[in-house]
């Protein structure tokens, strides 16, 4: 809109045309909270518009026209309740369009229900019944409304979801995202894909619309390829996890195939909302379904994305999962479409991060990723994990014995440190647990358990045996810690790091000063 702002100031007529169009509906809205009747608010917005043409050349910050129209709305708003009186009559003509086929008894319940919608309303506050009007009914985004309202987006959210609860708890309206989408929009029918079981149960207490799909998937965690679903590399995925992490195979092949079965049902809805965090855990699972879906025929289902790396109140934010029920209600239909700018993206890193050669990954982030912008810093958190230059240690494993140098011995205190250190990486006890094993494990270990059982993935973390055990460093650890030795040339590696498949000696090295992958 700036720039059609900037258009009609040099006096492009179509371009004033289109703000007219673009924000008459908001304009109305804003006239209606004043007079309470829809005749005199679209005659106090039609002189608004006027005066804002001739006046057009004295906004001198395009990106301030939502605000300095309103102002404009409002005065001629003054002016009709100084010198008129007037009778008042509803916002919206109860005209619904209805099927032919439709029965006269479900004519009249929906009538009736429109009805009931818009008396619930506008028993809101006003700060709360303009925010409803607009985001709702006018269909306006949250960006625009706090252009237009002057308040940050934070702040219209609030008024949302206060709104929501407002509505949610009169005898009215139940649920006023669901009454309104079936008055609206026919009943749309939704697909949230989330990443746990945490953030699904607490969508469902919170009487999200739609069905929810938890993605169970580790894909920082063992091989992964451009095509996960061929069944070569599916089977070898689901050995590698049942070796390592105890997942048995055919329980991760079946869950795999219900996953994608579930996707392939995508054009069955309206619309599919990706719920994803900042962090590694999250943007590999980001990137593969936005793979998936690039190329794909999305006829009329939309593609939508909510991820975000803090919230408010929130010091260090580590999940979805940290949210109550109300705080996960206060982002619902904050989401943003998803473009082909975004699918492109994202496919381009899935590739990059399934590549046997890092430097796919060093190519691409080096290009613009804004569209998707917590992809970048988790993405260099990955190529971290790869052994460093310095002493052939990967992120986790360095600082995991920084860690247990510092004067930290127990397994859980251990894994909570490293975690809120590596918290981009978004790593999970299960994964972390292996990791560690292997330092203690190995045939040249870095890790001793003083006191305590081993190995830790055997083990239940409420055992008492777990919670006691004592970890510390070997001779060789401080060796390795101070740059002395290279523990690739002592320990064989085998493992993968996204489609790196490091076996043997390491033959990609982590530069951290230069942020490089080199060969080693």
């Amino acid at each position: 809109m700036i720039q059609r702002v900037e258009e009609a100031k040099r006096g492009s007529a179509e371009a004033y045309d289109e703000l007219v169009k673009h924000f008459s509906g908001m304009a109305i809205a804003v006239a209606y909270e004043k007079l309470h009747d829809l005749h005199l608010a679209e005659d106090a917005v039609q002189e608004a518009f006027v005066e804002a043409f001739v006046n057009l050349q004295k906004l001198q910050d395009p990106r301030r026209f939502p605000g300095w129209f309103k102002v404009i709305v409002e005065r001629q708003c003054y002016r009709y309740l100084r010198r008129k009186s007037f009778h008042t009559s509803p916002f919206h003509e109860l005209e619904l369009p209805s099927d032919n086929q439709e029965s006269l008894e479900a004519i009249v319940e929906r009538r009736e229900l429109f009805r009931t919608l818009h008396a619930t309303v506008a028993d809101l506050p006003s700060h709360l019944r303009i925010a409803v009007q607009l985001y709702y009914f006018q269909g306006y985004s949250v960006q625009e409304i706090s252009d237009t309202l002057e308040i940050s987006s934070t702040a219209l959210k609030k008024r949302l979801f206060d709104a929501r609860k407002k509505l949610k708890n009169t005898l009215h309206v139940a649920d006023l995202v669901s009454v309104f989408t079936d008055l609206y929009e026919g009943g749309t029918r939704m697909l949230h894909i989330v990443n746990g079981d945490v953030v699904a149960d607490k969508l469902r207490q919170g009487n999200m619309q739609g069905e929810i799909l938890v993605w169970r998937e580790l894909y920082p965690f063992g091989p992964v390829f451009k095509e996960m679903g061929e069944f070569n590399n599916r089977e070898l995925r689901a050995k590698y996890l049942e070796r390592t992490l105890g997942i048995p195979a055919s329980e991760y092949i079946r869950i795999a195939k219900e996953q994608e079965q579930k996707l392939h049902q995508f054009q069955n809805y309206d619309e599919v909302v990706l719920w994803f965090e900042h962090d590694l855990f999250d943007q590999t699972m980001l990137s593969y379904l936005l793979n998936w879906f690039n190329g794909k025929s999305l006829g009329k289902t939309k593609l939508n994305l909510l991820c975000i790396g803090s919230y408010p109140g929130i010091q260090l934010f580590r999940g979805l999962g940290q949210l109550s029920t109300e705080q996960l209600e206060t982002l619902s239909g904050t989401w943003t479409p998803i473009g082909g700018v975004e699918l492109e993206l994202g496919s381009r890193a899935w590739e990059a991060y399934a590549a046997e050669d890092p430097n796919k990954m060093i190519e691409l982030l080096v290009q613009d990723t804004s569209a998707l912008p917590f992809l970048r810093h988790a993405f260099e958190a990955h190529l971290a994990r790869l052994p460093s230059e310095l002493n052939g240690l990967g992120i986790i494993e360095q600082f995991t014995l920084e860690t247990i140098a510092s004067g930290i011995h127990t397994p859980i205190k251990v894994f909570q440190h490293v975690g809120d250190r590596l918290h981009e990486l978004g790593m999970g006890d299960l994964e972390y647990w292996y990791i560690l094993n292997t330092l203690i494990v190995g045939q040249n270990p870095l890790l001793k358990v003083k006191k305590g059982i081993v190995p830790f993935a055997d083990l239940n973390q409420s055992s008492l045996p777990f919670h006691e055990s004592v970890l510390q460093l070997t001779a060789l650890a401080e060796d390795v810690l101070e740059g002395k030795i290279d523990y690739t040339d002592l320990e064989k590696l085998d493992k993968w790091v996204g489609g790196i498949h490091l076996q043997g000696a390491a033959n990609w090295r982590w530069d951290s000063k230069l942020k490089l992958v080199v060969k080693a």
